[in-house]
């Protein structure tokens, strides 16, 4: 009976993993993974990185990329995927924070904008009690990409 449930829990692990988006062409998708662990690296943030409107890459859980959160403009909400579908392809990314919870003790802040030196996008979101604004995760996300090899100056 326990292996069953063994077999059963890696079979599914397995297919789940199969729907994941692993990494862009020609990165490594673990040494990805963990530039974008030291630069924002939590349990409530989620990146997604895409190439001609196809998801191509995903850090974080399809929980925390799932989540509608405050969009931080006015009373709208939304999530992960939309703010991917709006990235500015060019220029500075787009970036927002505010207070995320009624309570006002917990913040969101969203990053969005083009990977450096490529054709790709990127969306981010974290959020949790101490968040930097989304400014600075752009400017974290940059640098984890290029040391990453996504992109270059």
């Amino acid at each position: 009976m326990r292996r069953g449930g063994v077999i059963l829990a890696l079979t599914a692990a397995a297919a789940l993993a199969a729907c994941s988006p692993k990494a862009p062409a020609g990165v490594d998708k673990n040494i990805l993974d963990e530039a974008i662990s030291q630069a924002i690296g939590d349990p409530g943030t989620c990146v997604l990185i895409a190439q001609q409107g196809q998801v191509v890459y995903q850090y974080g859980t399809h929980m925390v990329c799932g989540r509608v959160l405050p969009a931080c403009e006015g009373t709208a909400t939304r999530t992960l995927a939309d703010l991917v579908k709006e990235a500015p392809a060019a220029g500075d990314p787009k970036t927002a924070s505010c207070r995320s919870n009624p309570e006002r003790t917990r913040i969101v802040a969203w990053a969005a904008g083009p990977v450096a030196g490529g054709d790709m996008v990127y969306a981010a979101v974290m959020e949790g009690d101490l968040v930097p604004p989304g400014v600075v995760i752009a400017d974290k996300l940059q640098a984890a990409f290029q040391r990453a090899g996504l992109g270059s100056n």
